[in-house]
């Protein structure tokens, strides 16, 4: 699993997204193309980390959890700025980053 901040020069278009993409929310893209985005992108993720994280996931399969965690996804996206980054220093802040 490769995480990659979209800020990155030369990111969004190396991977065909654009900026408006990126900006609405988190993505998953595998190698041979296969895209998510918002909520099916973070449980995708949960499943590749394999242990608990793959067992939260799991719940993701059943449509009416997956319809909330959507739900949720899209309001929560727009407003993520507004919540604490729980200790966590986004890529882009550090020294060197290469980020735009």
């Amino acid at each position: 699993m490769l995480v990659i901040a979209s800020q990155k020069p030369g990111v969004l278009s190396s991977y065909g997204l654009t900026i408006e993409e990126a900006g609405r929310g988190a993505w998953a893209i595998e190698r041979g193309g296969r895209r998510w985005e918002g909520a099916a992108a973070i449980n995708r993720v949960l499943r590749e980390l394999g242990g608990n994280p793959h067992r939260l996931a799991s719940a993701y399969r059943v449509g009416a959890v997956a319809a909330a965690e959507e739900a949720f996804y899209r309001w929560f996206a727009p407003r993520r700025s507004r919540f604490g980054r729980f200790g966590v220093r986004p890529e882009c802040e550090e020294p060197d980053s290469g980020c735009d």
